[in-house]
């Protein structure tokens, strides 16, 4: 296997979405994501999308730049992180939408975290600039319980006031 992306840094921002204002016809990619350590240092997660797998580890710090390294795996082997790790799985269908030349991209929760849909979008530095499209309602770039190892543990559902 080879390695994928060593030591980037990730910076992006993340909003909530209005699902009914999204293009139609958009076609997503289902995602399986098992989180294998979540804590105050970063998180490790195997991420299976089609026949692809994924391992990867984020450091947690402060503001929307953090670093990411993230290696190809075997997608058997990513199969059997999943099942060991079988309490912390977040489902989605991921959405790929370019708007001015930037990715976004939509993740539509389902099973425990049915009926949340955020936005990504992944930026070349804090401050750089982009149009917020129709279907965006809030940012929650640094609100800790968008995030999906939060909800991993802390599923959608139980959440109150949303």
């Amino acid at each position: 296997m080879e390695q994928i992306e060593q030591m980037a840094k990730e910076i992006e921002r993340k909003f909530l979405v209005d699902q009914d204002l999204l293009p139609k016809n958009i076609i997503g990619e289902e995602y399986i994501q098992a989180y294998i350590a979540i804590n105050d240092q970063g998180i490790v997660r195997i991420r299976i999308k089609g026949s692809i797998a994924l391992l990867t580890i984020k450091t947690s710090e402060k503001g929307m730049t953090r670093n990411e390294f993230e290696y190809e795996v075997p997608l058997e082997d990513a199969k059997s992180l999943v099942e060991l790790f079988n309490d912390k799985i977040i489902y989605k269908t991921r959405y790929k939408i370019t708007i001015d030349k930037k990715l976004w991209e939509v993740d539509e929760f389902h099973k425990e975290n049915k009926g949340l849909w955020l936005a990504e979008i992944e930026l070349e530095s804090e401050n750089e600039l982009f149009s917020l499209p129709e279907w965006i309602k809030k940012e929650v770039t640094g609100d800790q319980k968008y995030f999906n190892a939060y909800l991993s543990e802390n599923p959608f559902k139980f959440w109150n006031n949303e």
